[in-house]
């Protein structure tokens, strides 16, 4: 990597604003494009189309939140894919479905341009402090030309599989995280409503092992009442909307997972831009008996 490289992002977010400040201290150049021309850091230069963005780098970086996102951008006459050269290297690190994910890579195969689904693991925090873990899907070859950025992102690269295996692994990862939310919100909820201390019950939950510091972090928010997306309910319910499709089409039954979505649903419903942590203060409001 040189000094000169400029790594073109496609959304320009929470999540890939703070990659952006991450990727400079290493000495990265950026611009940028987001469908509303707004968001992120104001350093960094922003382009009227995707295919400008692709055309005045020489590594494209998309994070967008959905699969119709994701078309929009890369697609089409002005889209990503219009404004790359042969040789390109485009890094999706968007939590997309296992079919959008193909379809890009193949897109990009036809144009001699290589596309990683690098999507990744963390919040706001991790982002921040370039502690991602990063879930790759791609060849040998792939994996060595993005290492210098993952690097810079990340803590760790979990090189998931060929192209498709880190979108699918994405998927894997935050179906675990909901569900553990949801019995963490559902369990504190009995504890309310059987009568414990509020404070006790919130500082006893935050010394058990049995509880992963991730979820830790979210009786802490929900302790305090501060629900500040570091990870929106929006996002994780769509995820879990995508984990749910990918597991019917290999016939993979996953009853706690599809009641996990619906109680994801129903936050996503009462505070669709909060943290998803919000379900545990939605179980709290219920056994409260508030009107």
């Amino acid at each position: 990597m040189t000094a000169a490289q400029t790594i073109g992002f496609i959304g320009l977010g929470a999540m890939a604003s703070r990659m952006a400040v991450n990727l400079s201290k290493v000495g990265y150049k950026a611009v940028a494009y987001t469908p509303s021309g707004k968001g992120g850091n104001g350093d960094i230069p922003f382009l009227a189309t995707p295919a400008e963005v692709a055309q005045a780098a020489d590594i494209v970086l998309v994070c967008v939140p959905d699969d119709e996102a994701l078309e929009a951008c890369m697609y089409g006459p002005q889209g990503t894919l219009a404004g790359m050269k042969s040789g390109g290297l485009v890094l999706n690190t968007s939590s997309v479905s296992p079919e959008a994910t193909q379809a890009l890579f193949e897109a990009g195969q036809e144009l001699g341009i290589t596309v990683i689904d690098c999507p990744v693991s963390g919040s706001t925090p991790e982002a921040e402090a370039a502690t991602l873990v990063v879930l790759a899907g791609g060849s040998d070859n792939a994996m060595q030309r993005a290492k210098p950025v993952f690097d810079a992102i990340g803590r760790l690269t979990v090189h998931a599989g060929p192209a498709g295996s880190g979108a699918r692994l994405k998927l894997v990862i935050n179906a675990i995280m909901g569900a553990g939310l949801a019995a963490v919100a559902e369990a504190i909820a009995y504890g309310l409503a059987a009568g414990l201390d509020r404070s006790m019950l919130f500082g006893a939950l935050d010394e058990m092992a049995v509880i992963s510091p991730h979820h830790k972090r979210k009786i802490r928010m929900a302790r305090n009442g501060d629900f500040a997306p570091q990870f929106p309910t929006r996002l994780m319910q769509k995820d879990m909307r995508l984990f749910m499709d990918a597991a019917a089409r290999l016939a993979v039954p996953v009853p706690t997972l599809a009641a996990t979505t619906q109680q994801l649903s129903l936050t996503r419903r009462a505070a669709e831009d909060a943290d998803y942590s919000a379900l545990i203060g939605i179980m709290e409001k219920i056994v409260a008996n508030d009107a």
